[in-house]
C-alpha cells in the first residue's frame, strides 16, 4: 500500500478506538432488551398547549375552545391532526435503553441545551418537558432526554419528524375544502372570458354542453381540498388576478407570483397562500379542457 493509505488507516483505527473509550467512561449505563416505559406521562386530552424549541426557533400552540393555533412566531389556525400527532406520541415514547447518566455525553446523543425541547401544558401546568436528539444508529429510534434529567435513552421511532417542525408545518394549509356531492356549480373567469361547471342531475355541464366525467371527477377531486405549499405573511401588493374561481359563496383569486407558483386569495379569509403550478395546474381548467370525448 502507499504511505498515505496506511497513514489513513491509522487515523481511522484511532478515532475507532476514541469512540469506543468515550462512549464507556464510567456514568455510562446501559440495559438489556426492551424497557418498554414511557419517557413522560400526561392526560393527552387535557393539553391545552405546547412550546417547542428547536434551532429553528419557538412555536406555541394553544386550544381556544375546540380547536388550535399557533400563538407564536405567527397568530394563525394550525393544523389539528399535526397537533394530535405530536400528543399523541407524546404519550407514547417508549424507552428501548439507558444509554448514558453522564451529562458530558449530552452533546454526542444531541440530547444538550441546544437540542429541540418538548414542553407540554394543561391549564398553564407543565405536565412533561423532554428533549428530542439525534436518530440512532438503526435510523428507526432517537435519543431522549427528560428535562432536569442526565439520564439519556433510546427510545422507538423518529421522533424529529413529529417535533422538530418549522412553524409553517404547524400551521393549517387549508384554502378551502367542500365535500363534493354538496358543490353543484363552479365559476371560472379568465379576465373577460366566463363559463360555468354546473351539475344538473348526475351530467356535468359547461355551460349547457356535456362535460367529460372523468376530467370532472379528477378536478373535483383537486379542488374539493386544496392546500397551500406556503404562506404569505407579509403585506404585498397583489395585481389583477389571472383568474378568479367561485364555488357557492367563496371566490378564489389566482395571482402569478413568479414563474412556479401562483398566490391565492380566497373571499373567506384575509390569508395569503403560495401553491406551486402544478397544483393550480388541477384547478385552473378552461371551458375546452372539459370537453366530452364523444362530442
Amino acid at each position: 500500500m502507499k504511505r498515505n493509505t496506511w497513514i489513513l488507516l491509522g487515523v481511522l483505527a484511532v478515532l475507532a478506538i476514541a469512540t469506543i473509550l468515550v462512549l464507556n467512561r464510567p456514568g455510562e449505563q446501559s440495559t438489556q432488551g426492551v424497557m418498554e416505559d414511557p419517557l413522560v406521562e400526561y392526560d393527552s386530552a387535557a393539553v391545552d398547549r405546547l412550546e417547542i424549541t428547536s434551532s429553528q426557533g419557538t412555536v406555541v400552540l394553544a386550544r381556544q375552545g375546540s380547536r388550535w393555533i399557533v400563538e407564536e412566531p405567527v397568530s394563525a389556525p394550525a393544523d389539528e391532526s399535526v397537533v394530535g400527532t405530536a400528543i399523541g406520541k407524546g404519550t407514547d415514547i417508549r424507552l428501548k435503553s439507558l444509554v448514558s447518566s453522564n451529562p458530558q455525553k449530552q452533546l454526542l446523543f444531541q440530547v444538550d441545551s441546544s437540542a429541540t425541547l418538548v414542553r407540554i401544558f394543561d391549564h398553564g401546568t407543565e405536565r412533561a418537558a423532554f428533549r428530542i436528539g439525534k436518530l440512532g444508529s438503526s435510523y428507526r429510534d432517537t435519543y431522549v432526554r427528560r428535562e432536569g434529567s442526565d439520564d439519556v435513552y433510546l427510545a422507538d421511532g423518529v421522533l424529529t419528524y413529529v417535533f422538530n417542525k418549522p412553524a409553517r408545518d404547524w400551521r393549517d394549509r387549508t384554502i378551502f375544502r367542500a365535500e363534493q356531492a354538496d358543490i353543484q356549480s363552479v365559476d371560472f373567469r379568465y379576465g373577460d372570458t366566463t363559463f360555468t361547471l354546473t351539475r344538473e342531475d348526475t351530467l356535468w355541464l359547461v355551460d349547457g354542453t356535456t362535460a367529460s366525467e372523468s376530467t370532472v371527477r379528477s378536478f373535483l377531486s383537486s379542488l374539493s381540498n386544496i392546500q397551500a405549499d406556503d404562506f404569505v405573511d407579509s403585506t404585498v401588493a397583489l395585481d389583477d388576478p389571472e383568474a378568479l374561481v367561485s364555488v357557492g359563496t367563496t371566490t378564489l383569486g389566482f395571482f402569478r407570483s413568479g414563474s412556479d407558483r401562483y398566490t391565492v386569495k380566497s373571499s373567506a379569509s384575509d390569508q395569503l397562500y403560495q401553491i406551486y403550478n402544478w397544483r393550480a395546474n388541477q384547478l385552473l381548467k378552461r371551458a375546452p379542457d372539459f370537453a366530452s370525448a364523444e362530442l
